[in-house]
């Protein structure tokens, strides 16, 4: 099912943790989450239970935060949001992926600089295992990681692009759209499609992703949430 009405895209953390992502999955009843290492989202089904929030606050105890990834969903009022943002979800439309023959693999011993990118350019949650949720790819110049991109939320079919980010001091090269083509070559050479999400408010990475070939499918905010 390719289509972007595909209501996986609905609900996507709650398809990958049931699905290709199984493996990371933390579970109580029908609420699950990733662990806090690896990825900041917890998810429920699509029309949750009062049972399924209360399984959620044993996998997001009290004093903790997750982030859930759905519109329309009613908070019950053991649950606060702290924090929310407003984001679209984008989807390949006429994306034609392209290797990169500058962008090199990322694994497991370029954390620290992943993570320090992401510090200096914060593009999203990066944390210490999210490499382990996807391919990684970067740009290098002079030994020194100045660019990347990534895979995040995986389910058949549908890969995340996610961990976009640049160095202050080398943007404007086009480094990012490199990178986004490459990421989304590879997936494409999988027969699957990429998606991504991103801040209603940038505006430039928005006109990126469209002159990239991927096309707006919705709005949806993530809460970021505690219970008590």
């Amino acid at each position: 099912m390719h289509s972007t009405d595909d209501v996986r895209l609905d609900n996507p953390v709650y398809a990958a943790l049931t699905g290709p992502h199984s493996r990371f999955a933390q579970i109580r009843g029908q609420a699950l989450r990733y662990p806090a290492d690896v990825a900041p989202f917890f998810a429920l089904p699509s029309e949750p239970s009062a049972k399924d929030w209360v399984d959620a606050t044993h996998l997001v105890p009290p004093g903790t935060y997750a982030a859930v990834l759905r519109t329309g969903v009613e908070t019950p009022d053991h649950w606060k949001a702290v924090r929310e943002f407003e984001v679209l979800q984008m989807v390949e439309d006429h994306v034609s992926g392209i290797d990169d023959p500058e962008a090199i693999s990322l694994g497991p011993a370029d954390v620290p600089e992943m993570l320090e990118l992401v510090r200096k350019s914060d593009p999203g949650p990066f944390l210490k295992r999210t490499i382990e949720l996807g391919s990684y790819v970067g740009i290098r110049r002079g030994g020194v990681l100045i660019a990347m991109a990534g895979e995040r939320i995986h389910f058949d079919g549908w890969r995340e692009v996610s961990a976009v980010c640049t160095a202050p001091t080398h943007r404007g090269q086009g480094l990012a759209s490199r990178l986004v083509s490459a990421i989304s070559c590879g997936i494409q050479r999988r027969s699957e499609r990429a998606f991504l999400h991103v801040l209603t408010t940038n505006t430039n990475a928005i006109r990126l992703y469209e002159q990239l070939g991927f096309c707006i499918r919705t709005s949806r905010t993530i809460r970021v949430m505690t219970p008590g």
